[in-house]
């Protein structure tokens, strides 16, 4: 380089606002038009903020940077601050946003380091305070951003000789500024200068020495000197300077752990010395509380390393992540010094402390609830856990609980009023590893942890027209987290085994709903193909369901006010009791239903082969400090496979209720333009949503409350094979069938306000809903508000 460096821009180790001695007092020669604080009791309000200039950032983006703000405005509505004026007229509220003339000078600095550490280096900002009204102004900031510096080059020097000279290549591959080569430790750049991106690009400096031997390396261990070209100040030339310090390895690893009272002293010692746990002349020295009740083995299989292995920082926080997804200890204390203080850098061998500590082995946990649903109803619920059963992490949960519910006569389908009544108790076996047949997958770069989860179900149901005598469910699970965004779920076996006992008021019902004339016997109306359609999904079943589902998010799960989730599912179904049928009940013949051994239940089971795809996206947009729009999109598809007809009762899709489209009852929505639901559920479901919430009131009964206003779009259809026909030929289903043509004017749109009650760990919400479109009635026809409530964000 024809240059030599001068360190003299430093602007990415750390923006710091200078404070200023009076509020407009710059020693940058930018120019200000300001007016004296006010002499008088009189304060002057901020009634608006402006930007002027800001050519290449938006006003959304200054807006979060200034603290000159004004009072919160109502759905970004500029000037509309109805907190600050219930303020002004009963006193509660938002009090006044009051002018403060030296955070307007702070604000000035913040802009223009914000501009620097864009490339903006000649940015100059002044400010404007003008008075439209007595007591109220508009401030006004006014930016002359100047010309964009550009990187040309960037450069290392100081990497340290790796003993694989693999690393090498790999640590310039791995450059945010990869690129063409100029020689053999510079890239030609051609992108604007991003303090951000020299400060990512330290980070990732640091992080590969650290993962390599270099434990001493810090931030001040690498700067980056940057140099203007003297015919194009606009031109940047970066070189990284990098300091490795010495090269180091792990040493000996010492592990404590305390039971759940945390007492001192330890009555249990294991020493691990040399292969294969540690490499010769090292050794795992552990000692625990007889009252832990945890095995060695289950420590020493939590470090990710081997002592006298060469120093990997992202080896050793795997190590501690591991302990941390246990979920039956909590890490009190983690280090490479014995007090916890910096690692003593004058030994090439660095040793490792976890302080650990299990929680109480046994607990009971019992909750009440109430519940909106097709009526209102109330339930409680009691679970006893097991917290590391076998001295391995298991955990061993039994739950039971219980529900009633009441249907007002208006909605109940008999025209009186009736009760609803669930029971469920739940076995739940978990297991923070991969078992068989995955368990060789356990150490692999893409598994951060991982469970396997074993749960058995029991459950009975009375219902208004049927009984689910017994509801047997058996899944075995196995969850990896791959990073903090990325998680797979692999439901290898999820077998469903349901006993359905329809009453004589379900055939009743049925009867009259597709009598054609009063002469047609209850006979002649059981053997239409619909009836023995409706029949056929209340017969006891019998399916099962392999399924993959990947997820990605970047949002808080509880706030939901940033970021996205997004989740991904595809799903093969009764592969397991076609397999029975085929090769073990009747060998080379298909039935098409099965016996159960034992007389576990008195039918024979139906069961059919599926196929089920799902995709569900969520955005959050914070579009103010105070506000927050979020959507979904969802889409969904499923379609019978082999000799199979349909797809089962408790595996197709529905919508309605007050997680879905809101203003619907749940699973009563569709199919398609179907009014009353003969054959519930569908095989397709396409789905939008979207909710605008604005901030009301902050910590009232300590939470902070939100106006929601939401809208919601969706339906469910048959599919486009699922063909129904009468013995006319004519395809009974034809309204709830899914058609490019029709589609789109079979899709309901509801809308309402709502309230949102944020406290830090839980979100309670209520909503007020109404069908701007409903399918029969037509748009804005009907003007019945539908009321529901839920525990969480809607999406």
């Amino acid at each position: 380089m024809r240059h030599h460096f001068l360190p003299f821009i430093f602007l990415f180790f750390s923006l710091i606002t200078l404070p200023c001695e009076h509020a407009f007092s710059q020693n940058n020669g930018q120019n200000t038009n300001t007016q004296a604080e006010p002499e008088n009791d009189q304060r002057e309000i901020v009634r608006k903020v402006r930007f002027t200039g800001n050519e290449n950032v938006s006003d959304r983006a200054l807006q979060t940077l200034v603290r000159t703000r004004t009072n919160r405005e109502f759905l970004g509505i500029p000037r509309f601050t109805p907190w600050y004026y219930i303020h002004r007229v009963f006193g509660v509220g938002e009090s006044p946003s009051y002018l403060d003339r030296e955070l307007v000078s702070n604000d000035m600095d913040r802009i223009r380091i914000y501009y620097e550490n864009l490339g903006y280096f000649s940015v100059r900002v002044d400010t404007t305070i003008i008075e439209y009204r007595p007591e109220r102004v508009e401030v006004s900031f006014i930016i002359r951003e100047g010309p964009a510096s550009r990187i040309r080059s960037v450069g290392y020097t100081g990497l340290p000789e790796f003993d694989d000279p693999e690393l090498s290549d790999e640590f310039y591959s791995e450059s945010l500024f990869f690129g063409s080569l100029r020689n053999d430790s510079t890239f030609s750049v051609n992108r604007q200068y991003r303090a951000a991106t020299l400060r990512e690009e330290q980070t990732r400096i640091i992080s590969f020495l650290r993962n390599h031997g270099f434990a001493s390396v810090q931030r001040d261990s690498v700067s980056a000197l940057i140099q203007r070209d003297t015919d194009n100040p606009q031109q940047l030339d970066v070189l990284y300077d990098i300091t490795p310090g010495g090269f180091y390895t792990f040493g000996d690893v010492f592990i404590n752990l305390s039971g759940p009272e945390g007492a001192s002293g330890f009555n249990e010692e294991s020493v691990l010395e040399g292969p294969p746990h540690a490499l010769q002349g090292y050794r795992i020295d552990m000692q625990k509380q007889e009252s832990a009740q945890t095995r060695f083995s289950l420590l020493s299989n939590q470090i990710q390393f081997m002592p006298g292995e060469p120093f990997d920082q992202s080896a050793y926080l795997k190590s501690v992540n591991s302990y941390q997804s246990l979920g039956m200890m909590l890490v009190n204390r983690f280090g490479l010094s014995e007090g916890g203080s910096l690692p003593d850098y004058s030994n090439s061998e660095i040793p490792v402390y976890f302080d650990l500590q299990t929680l109480p082995k046994h607990s009971i946990r019992a909750e009440f609830f109430g519940m909106r649903r097709t009526g209102f109803g109330t339930g409680a619920g009691i679970n006893y856990t097991n917290n590391n059963s076998f001295g391995r992490a298991e955990n061993l949960t039994l739950g039971v609980n219980g529900s009633i519910e009441f249907i007002p006569s208006n909605i109940s389908q008999s025209d009186r009023a009736t009760t609803y009544r669930n029971f469920e108790t739940r076995a739940e076996y978990a297991i923070p590893r991969l078992n068989f047949p995955f368990a060789f997958l356990q150490n692999r770069n893409w598994v951060e942890s991982s469970r396997t989860l074993y749960s058995l179900t029991y459950g009975q149901s009375s219902q208004e027209f049927f009984d689910v005598n017994s509801d047997i469910r058996l899944n075995l699970r196995y969850e990896v987290i791959h990073s903090e965004r990325y998680r797979s779920f692999l439901d290898w076996i999820e077998l469903d085994v349901i006993d359905i006992d329809i009453s004589g008021g379900f055939r009743s019902a049925l009867i009259e709903q597709f009598r054609d004339n009063e002469n047609q016997t209850p006979e002649e109306i059981e053997n239409k193909l619909e009836v023995q359609r409706i029949l056929e999904d209340f017969r006891p079943q019998f399916s099962s369901i392999i399924r993959y589902t990947f997820r990605n998010q970047n949002t808080n799960l509880i706030k939901r006010d940033s970021g996205y989730f997004s989740e991904f599912s595809v799903a093969l179904g009764g592969n397991i009791p076609y397999f029975i049928d085929r090769f073990l009940v009747s060998p080379g013949e298909l039935q098409g239903t099965l016996t159960l051994p034992l007389g576990i239940f008195p039918s024979q089971l139906s069961y059919s082969r599926f196929v089920k795809l799902s995709a569900d996206y969520r955005r959050y947009y914070p579009v103010t400090p105070t506000s927050v729009f979020a959507w979904r999109l969802f889409g969904g598809y499923a379609t019978p496979i082999g000799q199979s007809e349909s797809i089962p009762l408790n595996r197709r899709f529905f919508a309605g209720g007050s997680n879905d489209i809101r203003g619907y009852n749940p699973f009563l929505l569709g199919p398609g333009a179907i009014e009353d639901v003969s054959v519930p559920g569908g095989e397709i479901k396409l789905a939008a949503f979207t909710e605008l919430r604005q901030v009301l009131f902050d910590n009232v009964l300590s939470a902070q409350w939100q106006l929601a206003w939401h809208t919601d779009a969706g339906n469910v259809w048959y599919g486009p094979g699922n063909r129904f026909l009468d013995e006319d030929d004519v395809d009974i289903l034809e309204d709830g069938r899914f058609s490019f043509d029709t589609f789109y004017k079979q899709i309901p749109v509801s809308t309402g306000l709502g309230l949102r009650f944020d406290w830090e760990f839980l979100v309670a919400r209520i909503d007020f809903t109404f069908r701007a479109k409903d399918l029969q009635k037509g748009w804005f026809k009907d003007r019945t508000p539908y009321f529901s409530f839920g525990i969480g964000h809607s999406f």
